[in-house]
């Protein structure tokens, strides 16, 4: 029975918010349901475009024509989409990981590591015209609009399990699905992209078997199981017989057009240049990663000789020299990647940490609030926290503290020791705890326990029988560890039911250092 009110009540739910949030896909043009009004979705883009950049190597800045040049072809194909007023933005990533993606509002970004995989402008054309689809048919709100009415089946079913064997293992289970489920968008979504993408493509004069070819060079990469494919481009969007097929099926619906090969191939040299470069650099790191900086600094010394304008390659190298315990050759590189590239969060961070471990704390918080500016990482928060914590400034270490305890591992641990230290100063209390007992005579006592590894001064407990309650200020300090009993006065109590309904709860104590 209470399942069923349950699921009669999310059901009645769903249809309200249906109701009013029901709008228009401007692709498809089918009623769809959608928490999110077009002006949410640009700001988010807006806002989540830059950081996504950041955490995903930045720009590619080596060759501003090519920026230029997939801009254009993106900008083309959005002038014939079905949103053309949109806030498109196109950039291509410092990423050798093959991957393209769209954030709401029409903000697209596709890998060098992609591109180096395409052989023509119509197969760009298809990589940027299936993630303009994504944007223009509103795919973003639509996936976080079935994830908020996720999570209320997710609560109802919480609520109708609760209590129940196994119920918190059941809800652990459901979140981690959804949040799984969330991570891509779904089959229809890709389909409804290649679909609609191939009418943009024709309309901008592309020929639509680029698409085709693409998504028949994904399907044999997959087959094949290459792990930078697996982890990137077919993590959000994955291959399939049924998707080229699909694609067939639609080109031969379509007018030829022009492909342009020779002038993607003039645009793409610059990476072709240096593809030997960034494999160089990608042993580099794999060297780093097994803790051989020698080889490491072998590795990049080939990948800089190739090309010497390249940031992350100068960046790598600085970890290297770390490695070997030369930290004064380590800042050189560290700063010689900052000068290539000013605008990347991560020779800042690297730096910074850098000094900051030297002992020169103040040149090195200036290099990790840089890069914390342009992207919040938990080392970066970390660092952060340890120097307001020795400001005592302990709200905003506390903040700093949380964040960084989310990266997990080493600076996980480490931020979560020193979230304690700082919970100590804001809220001692939470450290001590106190229970009631009483003599033989009767009298109530209260034993106080110092559970911090600190002592404790001016602790007061609360105690209360039936809604009343006084304070009582303990007389001494209580070192770590130990625990202090005071005789109350209150008694004798004779009775054991009247002692049952006294409580007691530390409410204020001082940590001594």
């Amino acid at each position: 029975m209470v399942i069923r009110i349950i699921l009669v009540y999310a059901a009645f739910l769903t249809a309200v918010l249906f109701l009013q949030g029901c709008s228009v896909n401007p692709v498809t043009g089918k009623n769809e349901l959608s928490l999110m009004s077009p002006q949410q979705e640009i700001a988010l883009g807006e806002k989540n475009y830059q950081p996504s950049r950041q955490s995903q190597g930045g720009d590619y800045y080596l060759d501003a024509k090519l920026q230029a040049y997939v801009a254009g072809v993106g900008k083309k194909l959005a002038a014939v989409s079905d949103q053309p007023d949109l806030p498109y933005e196109f950039v291509v990533l410092n990423n050798s990981v093959p991957n393209a993606w769209a954030l709401p509002g029409g903000k697209i970004a596709i890998n060098r590591g992609l591109l180096m995989y395409l052989e023509d402008e119509s197969q760009l054309a298809a990589v940027l015209a299936h993630e303009i689809v994504h944007a223009a048919a509103r795919h973003g709100a639509s996936q976080m609009t079935r994830g908020a009415l996720g999570n209320i089946g997710i609560a109802a079913l919480g609520i109708g399990t609760a209590g129940r064997e196994g119920a918190q293992l059941y809800s652990m289970a459901s979140q981690l699905g959804a949040a799984a489920w969330m991570a891509k968008y779904g089959r229809d979504d890709e389909l409804e992209s290649d679909y609609y993408g191939m009418n943009y493509m024709a309309k901008a004069g592309y020929e639509p078997d680029g698409a085709v070819e693409l998504q028949q060079v994904f399907v044999k990469l997959s087959e094949g199981r290459q792990t930078d494919f697996l982890r990137g481009l077919f993590a959000s969007h994955p291959p399939s017989i049924k998707r080229v097929q699909a694609n067939i099926a639609k080109a031969q619906t379509l007018p030829r057009g022009q492909r342009y090969k020779a002038r993607y191939q003039t645009a793409i040299a610059q990476l072709r240049k240096d593809a030997n470069a960034y494999k160089a650099a990608e042993a580099g790191a794999a060297a780093l990663k097994k803790k051989d900086g020698k080889a490491a600094l072998n590795e990049l010394d080939r990948a800089i000789a190739i090309q010497p304008g390249e940031a992350s390659f100068w960046e790598l190298r600085g970890q290297a020299w770390k490695m070997i315990n030369n930290d004064s050759n380590a800042e050189k590189a560290f700063t010689t990647a900052i000068g290539k590239n000013p605008e990347y969060f991560s020779g800042y961070l690297a730096r910074g940490i850098l000094r900051y471990d030297r002992g020169q704390k103040d040149l090195g918080l200036a290099d990790i609030k840089r890069s914390y500016a342009l992207l919040p990482t938990p080392a970066a928060s970390y660092y952060l926290g340890e120097s307001a914590l020795a400001s005592q400034q302990y709200q905003q270490a506390a903040s700093y503290f949380k964040q960084a305890i989310a990266a997990g591992g080493e600076i996980g641990k480490r931020s979560l020791q020193q979230l304690n230290e700082v919970r100590l100063q804001l809220e001692p209390q939470l450290f001590l705890s106190a229970r009631l007992s009483l003599t033989e005579e009767g009298y109530l006592v209260v034993t106080t326990k110092n559970n911090s590894p600190v002592s404790m001064a001016a602790i007061q407990v609360q105690l209360s029988v039936l809604g009343d309650g006084r304070r009582l200020t303990l007389p001494q300090t209580i070192p770590a560890g130990r625990e202090l009993k005071v005789i109350t006065g209150i008694g004798p109590i004779t009775d054991a039911d009247k002692a049952s309904q006294y409580r007691v709860r530390v409410v204020t104590a001082r940590a001594l250092k």
